[in-house]
This record gives C-alpha cells, sequence and structure tokens, in this order.
C-alpha cells in the first residue's frame, strides 16, 4: 500500500506542475489587464464558447482513429420470418376450423444480428447463417442510419456463413486480414450490435487458434477471443488494431447466455474462401478425398514408431473414391495439404473441405515409415464395391487380446458382405482392449498393419505380435485404430 501512495502522490505532483504554472500565468495575465485597464477602459466583448466539435482529441494512444474507420462497415442486421407454432391438433382439423370459423394466423418472428460490409462497390455484406436463416425479409441498416432491403446471395450452413447484397452507394468497406498471420496474444477489437446496441466495441486479445470438436458447424477452425462477445454480435467484425477484418463473430460460451470472456470468431481466410464460392455459385461445392481419418495420439504414434505426434491417420479408404484411385491407403498418415502442415484429423477435413471440386491436393504421407506424395483429384464420392469370403473357423480367443473373443463375420452383421476381416464377438468390460476402446460388433481388418481376411490370418498375425497390439478397426460406416497394451 505504501508503494502504491507513493506512486499515487508522484502522479498527483506531475499533473499539478502544469496546473500550477496555469494558476502563475493566469494571475500574471490578469495583473497585466488590470494595469491596462488603468490607462484605458477594456471593450465588453461577447463571451466565446468553444464547441465539442472544435475541442481537440484527448492525447495518448487511441482507438479511435482506426474505429472511425472501421464502424461505418459494420451494419445492423435484421429478419423477419413466418413461423407457425406449435399448438393443439384439434385446432388443425379442417371441420373444426370450419365450425369455429377459425383463421390461419402465422406468427412474425424477429432477428437481429451484425454484418460486415465486403465489398462496397458491388454492395456485398458478410454475416453468419443463423442470422438470416429462414428469413423471408433481410434488412441491412448502415451506421448512417440508413435501411436497405438485402438479398440473399448464398448461404453455407456448414461454415455457418451467408452472403447479402444490397444496392446502395456511398459504402465502406473492410479490408480483410490473413488470419493464418494470427497468434496467440495478438490484440484484436470486436464490433457489433449486442442486444440491440448498435455499433458496440470491445477490445481484447486473441486466446486460442484453432478451435474445434465445440459441435457448432460442420467445418471449425475458431479464433477464441475474451473480447466481450454477446447476443446481437453474430455476423459482426473481430478486427485487427490496424482496421482489418480478421475473423466474423460467431459463437460464444456463456452458461446463462452471456459473455463470460470466451467468444469465437470464424478467421478471414476461411470466410474469404466460402464467400468467393457464394458469390459465384451461391453455395459452396465442396468435394472430398473419400477417407475416414482420426488424430495420431501419441499411443498411436509409438505404434507407428513415429517421433511427432502431428498428422493425421487414414483409418479407412472408400472403395471408388479419389483417395482409393490415387492409391491412399488405410495406416498412411497425412502429414500436409498443398504444402500447409496437418496438426490433426479436424485440421485435414478443413483443408479439404475448403476445397473446390475439380481441384488436386497434393499430400505428403508418411507410410511405414517412409514419406510419400500423392495428387488426389477432389471430387465426389462413389459407392463402395462389396467383397465376401466366410470359409472360416469356428471361432477363435487370443491370449494377446484377452478378454476378447474373435470369430468369421456373421451373416447378418451390416457389414458382411462389404468388408473382410474377423469380428469380435464379445469383449470383457474388464479387459485391456475395452478400456482402448474395442467393441462387440467391431470388425478388425487389420492386426499390427497387416491384413487379416480370416480367423486364420488374425490368428497367426495375434501369435507374431508383441505386448501392443495395433487394431484397425471397421465400426459401422466409420473405421479407426486402436492400440491395446
Amino acid at each position: 500500500m505504501q508503494a502504491m501512495s507513493h506512486a499515487s502522490a508522484r502522479g498527483l505532483v506531475r499533473l499539478s506542475i502544469p496546473l500550477l504554472a496555469g494558476v502563475l500565468l493566469l494571475g500574471l495575465a490578469a495583473c497585466g489587464k488590470k494595469a491596462e485597464q488603468a490607462e484605458a477602459p477594456a471593450t465588453p466583448s461577447a463571451p466565446q464558447v468553444q464547441g465539442p466539435a472544435s475541442l481537440p482529441p484527448l492525447t495518448g494512444y487511441s482507438l479511435a482513429p482506426m474505429l472511425d474507420k472501421v464502424l461505418p462497415a459494420v451494419v445492423n442486421i435484421s429478419t423477419q420470418s413466418t413461423v407457425r407454432t406449435r399448438r393443439n391438433p384439434l385446432l388443425d382439423d379442417p371441420f373444426f376450423r370450419h365450425f369455429f370459423d377459425l383463421p390461419e394466423v402465422p406468427r412474425q418472428a424477429q432477428s437481429l444480428g451484425s454484418g460486415v460490409i465486403v465489398d462496397a462497390k458491388a454492395g456485398y455484406v458478410l454475416t453468419n447463417h443463423h442470422v438470416v436463416e429462414n428469413a423471408d425479409e433481410i434488412t441491412v441498416t448502415l451506421r448512417d442510419r440508413r435501411s436497405f432491403s438485402a438479398k440473399l446471395v448464398g448461404a453455407d450452413p456448414d461454415t455457418d456463413l451467408a452472403l447479402l447484397k444490397i444496392e446502395a452507394d456511398n459504402l465502406t468497406a473492410i479490408e480483410l486480414a490473413d488470419s493464418d498471420r494470427l497468434r496467440v496474444g495478438d490484440f484484436v477489437v470486436a464490433i457489433g450490435n449486442p442486444f440491440g446496441l448498435t455499433h458496440t466495441v470491445t477490445y481484447g486479445i486473441v486466446s486460442a487458434l484453432g478451435r474445434t470438436d465445440l459441435g457448432i458447424e460442420g467445418y471449425e477452425n475458431f479464433i477464441q477471443t475474451d473480447a466481450s462477445i454477446n447476443p446481437g454480435n453474430s455476423g459482426g467484425a473481430l478486427v485487427t488494431l490496424e482496421g482489418h477484418l480478421i475473423g466474423i463473430n460467431t459463437a460464444i460460451i456463456g452458461p446463462s447466455g452471456g459473455n463470460v470472456g470466451i467468444g469465437f470468431a470464424i478467421p478471414s481466410n476461411m470466410a474469404k474462401n466460402v464467400m468467393t464460392q457464394l458469390r459465384e455459385h451461391g453455395e459452396v461445392r465442396r468435394g472430398q478425398l473419400g477417407v475416414l481419418v482420426q488424430d495420431l495420439t501419441p499411443e498411436l504414434a509409438q505404434a507407428f514408431n513415429l517421433k511427432a505426434g502431428q498428422g493425421a491417420v487414414v483409418a479407412q479408404v472408400i472403395d471408388g473414391s479419389p483417395a482409393a484411385r490415387a492409391g491412399v491407403r488405410a495406416g498412411d498418415i497425412v502429414l500436409a495439404v498443398n504444402g500447409q502442415p496437418v496438426r490433426s484429423a479436424n485440421e485435414l477435413r478443413n483443408a479439404i473441405g475448403m476445397m473446390r471440386r475439380g481441384t488436386t491436393a497434393q499430400l505428403d504421407l508418411l507410410r511405414e515409415g517412409r514419406p510419400l506424395k500423392l495428387s488426389v483429384k477432389i471430387e465426389a464420392i462413389s459407392g463402395q464395391r462389396a467383397t465376401d469370403e466366410r470359409n472360416e473357423p469356428p471361432s477363435v480367443s487370443s491370449r494377446h487380446l484377452d478378454g476378447v473373443e474373435l470369430g468369421p463375420i456373421a451373416p447378418n452383421h451390416p457389414l458382411s458382405g462389404q468388408e473382410q476381416g474377423v469380428q469380435v464377438y464379445a469383449v470383457d468390460p474388464n479387459s485391456a482392449a475395452w478400456r482402448a476402446g474395442l467393441r462387440e460388433g467391431d470388425v478388425i481388418l487389420s492386426i499390427d498393419r497387416k491384413r487379416v481376411r480370416s480367423v486364420r490370418e488374425a490368428e497367426a498375425a495375434l501369435k507374431a505380435a508383441g505386448e501392443r497390439v495395433l487394431l484397425h478397426v471397421r465400426r459401422g460406416d466409420g473405421a479407426l485404430f486402436i492400440v491395446v497394451r
């Protein structure tokens, strides 16, 4: 407390120095005026009042100059839509409605959000899909209070982005920044219309990058920030201190619906990619590789004899898919796409999801410890081809998979005729295999990266296995790798 008081005292002293000098000068000026008044009487004049517009700006660092340029590009978006509410089924009966002469009274719903002008000449406004979803009327209101009816150019629910168009002059647009250059700790400013309070500005930092698995959108690569983002901010701008658009505010984590310092924005690079396709086609025309992937966990990295835990493991390659024709195999580790490193399965999914159909992806793979490059043309997935083999002995148990009973794929199994492998008939809940994630009904496709098409082959692979067993498992429509110790 003493140090704080001393610092405060020093601050007051510094501030009081110009104040005392001003008083001294004022006193001297007053004395001078009295001397002049003794010689000649002063001519009275009207008092001069300095208005707010003529006041000089406060000194010191401020965001105001940047905001003066950016705020006109952030707009308020209001929508109207017709909603049919659930009611007593009796009211929908035609006889009942005719007898009582009940009119159809639809309910009008309204919503508020924000948007960002990204092309002043063409009048394009970028916002969230959920802001304009199912809207019958969309109105865009500018900072100068002009309002325009907006046309929905296109929307992409998977990334929660939508592109609007207004016919207006004298618009201001925000320049997009390169979100790949963003770092944790960078300062950012969130602008929007929370709770209908137009053009509200909040300030914070980037708390995290590449947030995924939030279950908000189909493709997630969020910027996390502690700049306050509240209801009504959706579709608003997240900008750098230079006033460049770095993200589109989208969601928050708040138990009561309010901000608790955890907000999420869609990166500008993802928004730019989606916006370009919406502008050209009115939709995002995505392609797919035709693979199912999973994260390369430390256990899987050790099983694959890899040092680093970065990358995505190909768990399944769909027959007839672009990946299958290009030579991608289950067990391949995807390290990069078009030269961009892949650190997780979600990053691979985002990278491919942002590519258009017909484009070619350059994959950097690792196969059995050897680097490999493949070119895959992104396109729609074809159907799977069925295979069948049932010449099997009754069943077999393995000492390596204690508590697990294996056998041929049963004729009534959903994957019968589609896959070659061995079926898991039972798993002891107290076994290591259960704790690793193996479940009844799974179909084991390979053991320690050796393809097993029958129970005999599985038995031989298990006999040659060490203390750790790497299983490639098919489960339902997906596939995964499991390490059992």
